[in-house]
Order: C-alpha cells, then structure tokens, then sequence
C-alpha cells in the first residue's frame, strides 16, 4: 500500500544535571568542589534517504525518542551525552507540526539534512559555582528538558510533469507506454490508487520525469474520491498534462470534462490553475464519426487560451512521440528549480522561554540602533528573512518581544537604520 502521509511523535534528549560532589582525599579533609557538568541531550534530525519513495515505515513506527544526556560525576568528570536520532523520508517530505498544520521543513532541492530539535544542555557542576565567599557550593545546575512535538509528515512527490483527467482516460496507459513505469491497467474507475512515476528517455533530449495521478473527479478538491490524497502530488510539477477521453467512450464531454478537472485544481490551489499545461486528446482510434471532429473542437476551445493541443492514442502509439517531444520543449522553457514550501513553524521560537536577555540602544556614533544579545542571535540563525513568510516571522517576534516598543522609546524614526549583528535594515512602522 502505497502510503504519502503519516503522523509521528518526536523527541529530543534531556540534558544531563550537574554534579554535586567535593573532592575527599587523604590529607585534604576539605577539598573544593569537583562536580561534572551533565552531558547534553540528543537532537532530532531528519535525512533524505534516495532509496525509500513512501511513508510506509511510520505506519509502524510512530515515536522517535533521542538519548537524554547522564548527569555528571565526581571528580570533574562530565556526563555522557545523549545519541542523536536521525529520521530518514524520501525526498519529497514535508514536515509539519501537526496541531497548527504550519510547515516546518520540506526535505526536497538542497535541504537533505535538517535539525528539527536541539537537544537539552547539560547542567553545569558545582565546580563552577565556587567564588571567593561561596567555597562548597552544594547547588548544581540542572539539564535543561527535552522538546517534544507532534508531526505530521506529507509526501509530495517530484516530477516534472503531473499527468490529471478523470478516470479511465488512458492516463496509466499512456505512461506505461513511454516509460520505465509499470502501473496496473485495468477497465474501471480508479484503478490507480497511487502516483506512479517514470522517466522518459527521449534521443537527443534530455528527457523529464513524469506522474501519473489517479483519476480525478469532480468534488475532488474537497476530498470527495480521495481527491486531498492525490492532489498533493502535482504541487511540486513544473507542467500539467491534461489527458482527455476525446472519443467520449463513457458518453463524457472533453471539453467539460477539461473545465472541470481545472476547477479542481483551482480549488485545491490556486497556483495550480495557473500552471502551464498540455492538453493530450487520447483515444483517438476510437473516434468512428466523420461527420464531426472532437479534436478539432478542442484545439479551438483551448489554443485560443494558450494550452496547446496534441492528438494522441495511447494504445497505438499515434501521435505520442510528437507530445513527447512538445512536452520537452515547454520544460526548457521553463525554470528547472524544484518547487519547495516555505517554513512557517518555527520550533526553536515556538519552545523559547524569553528567558535569555537582549539589549536595545541607540548607537550616536553611527547612527544607528542596535539589537544584540543571544536570543536575538539565535531568532537570525534559523530564520530566512529573504522569504516573505520569515521575515513576517520576524516582525512578529520583534513586536511579540517588546523590541518594536524599545526602539521607539528611544525614539526611532522612520527610515532609521536598525542593526541586528550582520544584518542593517531600515525601520519602517
């Protein structure tokens, strides 16, 4: 069974607590402290793993806990650390906290490997607490706790090409003939039931990776038929192959058939409606009638509109090596980049205490006003503030952490510039 979704529980280490102990040798009956610090819990990682294309593995296992850190010893001796856990998805997955449903990663284009949760610090010894008027310190600091989080992880595979129409419209045959894949073809509705992908080799070209999705029909975009399970999977295609039954075998209208599949994917997203795409006007060795011509109503519905029609059969092979290479050429003229979802849950923020202190001041010098200070440091290293998602992010939290106020009781004014350790920007309201 093909699986493209799975709900996991995760779970970084505990740090490990400092140790309270003093040194007690022969000849030295008071000896100072000698606490270890505990060692440092283990983090959660995610990897791509080239070899897996589902999410069977987390219908079986669903909790991933990491190694907690050991508290310290005697002797100055430090803890343990906890083992790291690393969590292997095909490429393709995108990660989200399963509450809100925001997305915290998408394992796919250079993201191959991904710390989603740090683990706890290690308390520090008492060794480290002794000054000139506290000697025996017999306090330690304990281990900071483990994060835990919910996860939903959602496949959405990659391919170039994203083939869609309603059911038994030749669609598993058509990919069955021009490439390595092998989907099971039968005469009834929803015979697929999982994306299948193949590769298609072309002389002289360079070829593209194509998937077949499962018929859809209409209602699909509200899930009726399955329609969320699959929809998901022609997000990531650069082009959409509009397969079409232009014999009208079933007694359909293609044409109606076309508007409707598009108002599907314009439902479930409107960024799909606008992608380019092919329409391919299949079954074509079964169209008896000459005095009417379907292909030909097709082409002038929807060349006027910019969507090239081709005339294929799929069970002949007439016509399909012409779409092919049509399909081939649109590609080169597309952008090549993968598309990825942008991250919109922010763990380390979303386990933040406001604990760690930051500064705000007003540098005359160069005129400008600065923000420091560990928590600010750590906000910067995990946000990506050239999207627009992060940088909403980032607004949010400086208004969330009172930073927004600070700089305008120190009378910031618009299009001053504020600065944030490597990064200036102007400050507008």
């Amino acid at each position: 069974m093909f699986a493209d979704r799975a709900k996991i529980y995760v779970k970084s280490g505990k740090g490990g607590d400092g140790h309270v102990s003093f040194r007690r040798e022969k000849y030295v009956p008071n000896g100072g402290p000698d606490g270890g610090d505990g060692g440092s819990g283990g983090s959660v990682y995610f990897e791509i793993d080239e070899g897996l294309n589902t999410l069977t593995d987390f219908r079986h296992i669903r909790k991933y806990c990491a190694g907690n850190g050991e508290e310290g010893g005697k002797k100055n001796c430090a803890g343990k650390n906890g083992e790291d856990i690393t969590i292997k998805v095909p490429e393709g997955t995108v990660i989200r906290e399963a509450e809100s449903g925001k997305i915290i990663t998408d394992m796919s284009g250079e993201n191959r490997h991904f710390l989603l949760l740090k683990g706890g610090r290690g308390g520090s010894g008492n060794q480290h607490y002794a000054t000139s008027t506290m000697q025996a310190p017999k306090y330690a600091q304990p281990g900071q706790p483990a994060k835990e989080l919910e996860l939903m992880l959602e496949l959405k595979v990659i391919a170039d090409v994203g083939l869609v129409g309603f059911p038994n419209v030749g669609k598993s045959t058509f990919l069955s003939k021009v490439t390595n894949a092998r989907p099971k073809i039968a005469n009834y509705h929803f015979t697929t039931l999982n994306p299948n992908l193949g590769v298609v080799d072309l002389p002289d070209a360079k070829g593209f990776v194509i998937a077949d999705i499962p018929g859809l029909i209409e209602g699909a975009s509200e899930g009726v038929g399955l329609g969320h399970e699959f929809l998901r999977h022609i997000e990531r295609t650069r082009l959409i192959v509009h397969i079409v039954d232009a014999a009208s075998t079933e007694g359909r209208d293609p044409i109606q058939d076309i508007y409707a599949i598009n108002k599907e994917l314009a439902a479930y997203d409107e960024a799909l409606a606008g992608r380019p795409q092919i329409i391919a006007a299949n079954k074509t060795d079964m169209i008896y009638e000459k005095d009417s011509d379907p292909v030909e109503a097709i082409r002038t519905e929807f060349e006027p509109k910019g969507i090239p029609v081709y005339a294929i059969s799929a069970l002949s092979g007439r016509g399909v090596r012409e779409l092919l290479y049509a399909i081939n050429n649109r590609l080169e003229e597309l952008p090549e980049k993968t598309l990825t979802f942008e991250q919109e849950f922010f763990p380390e923020f979303h386990f933040d205490t406001g604990n760690e202190p930051f500064t705000v001041v007003y540098d005359e010098k160069e005129d400008e006003y600065v923000v420091e200070g560990p928590r600010i440091e750590k906000m910067l290293s995990y946000t990506n503030l050239e999207s627009e998602k992060g940088f909403k992010f980032f607004q949010e939290f400086m208004k969330k952490n009172g930073i927004l106020e600070q700089l305008e009781t120190l009378g910031i004014e618009e299009g001053s510039t504020v600065r944030m350790y490597g990064l200036s920007f102007d400050y507008y309201k």
